[in-house]
Formats: C-alpha cells, sequence, structure tokens
C-alpha cells in the first residue's frame, strides 16, 4: 500500500516537473516563431509547437489528477481545483491551480480564435506570460525538487531562454509600439503569436 501511494506522488512530480519544462519549450518556440515570420519551416515548427503546448497541458492534469491518490497530502478533489484551500502550502498551491487554469484557458482558445477574433484573441494572450511565470513561481514555492541543484540547473536551462526572449520582446515593444504590438501575442496554444496561429 505504502508503494502504490508513493506511486502516485512520484507521478504527480514528474508530471509536474515535465509540464514546466514543456511549456517553457513551448514559449520559446512560440517567440521564435513570432520573430522570424519568413522561416522556411514555419509549418513543421507550428506543429511541433502546438504538440509540446497540448502535451504541457495533458502533463497539468496528470500532475493535479494523480495528487488525488497521494495518501500524504490527502488534497481531495477540492484542494486541487480551488485555489489555495488546500493545506499544503496554500500560497504556492493556489498559484499554481491559477496558473493551470490560466494556461489551460489561453492555450485552449487558440482553436476558438477565429470565433473570438484575431485583434482580442492576440490582446487575450498575452496573459500567457503572466500565467506560465506564475506557475514557475509555483514550482519554486511548493515543488519538492525545487530546492536541488539539479532541476534549478535543468529549469534553468528551459526557462531563461524564454525570460531573455520576453524581455527583448518587452524592451522592442517599449521601443517601437506599433512593432510591438504586431508582435505581442505569446500563445497559441502556449507561446505563439497571433500572427503565426492566424496561418494555421
Amino acid at each position: 500500500m505504502i508503494a502504490v501511494h508513493h506511486l502516485f506522488w512520484i507521478t504527480s512530480r514528474a508530471a509536474g516537473g515535465a509540464a514546466l519544462l514543456l511549456s517553457s519549450a513551448s514559449v520559446v518556440l512560440g517567440l521564435m516563431m513570432s520573430s522570424s515570420r519568413r522561416s522556411p519551416n514555419r509549418r513543421d515548427l507550428r506543429t511541433l509547437h502546438e504538440a509540446l503546448s497540448l502535451t504541457a497541458l495533458a502533463m497539468v492534469g496528470l500532475h493535479g489528477v494523480t495528487l488525488l491518490g497521494d495518501a500524504y497530502l490527502n488534497p481531495g478533489v477540492a484542494g486541487i481545483v480551488v485555489p489555495f484551500l488546500g493545506s499544503y502550502r496554500p500560497l504556492w498551491t493556489g498559484i499554481g491551480i491559477l496558473a493551470g487554469y490560466g494556461l489551460a484557458g489561453l492555450g485552449l482558445s487558440y482553436y476558438l480564435r477565429n470565433r473570438i477574433g484575431a485583434r482580442r484573441w492576440k490582446r487575450l494572450h498575452r496573459l500567457t506570460a503572466f500565467f506560465w511565470i506564475a506557475a514557475i513561481v509555483h514550482t519554486l514555492g511548493a515543488g519538492s525538487d525545487s530546492a536541488q541543484a539539479w532541476f534549478l540547473i535543468l529549469l534553468g536551462a528551459f526557462a531563461l531562454p524564454a525570460v531573455a526572449l520576453l524581455v527583448l520582446r518587452w524592451l522592442g515593444r517599449a521601443a517601437s509600439p506599433e512593432e510591438g504590438n504586431r508582435a505581442a501575442g505569446i500563445a497559441g496554444p502556449i507561446g505563439q503569436s497571433a500572427e503565426t496561429a492566424s496561418e494555421a
């Protein structure tokens, strides 16, 4: 029985880490695609970007669901769906729940972009960076691996390029508002610009 409970915990732990790394890679890829609109491999990159995004969302779901079998945390359904309600590090866990909802909603809205409207969809998806950063904050505050050097190195390898690209994007928008507005959509499903998404 103990081994089964441990399996739920280790699965949730692995899924949460995978979700963060995959979403970071997706953000990097989406930002790169939106910065080089004439890449000859755009269609292939878009397919990879979409696969990374959807897999990241699946890992977010697995991360939460498998916690239901963790006898130590024992969060219950409310503890994994209602922000700040759980007993385990409620602030950091609550931030993670909000991040999961935000990334899922914004990511899946990619498939409704024609109904939402390209301009409105682009503005909406600027929030993706906020929820992705919130996911990092959740991991550092609540993750059991957050103090491990190997995990911090791995996280840095995936997250720092995305952070650098975001900073460059924001600096570019500040220097040239018109150009920045054209390129500022960040996710589709996670991390793709509106212009890139409109070609799908």
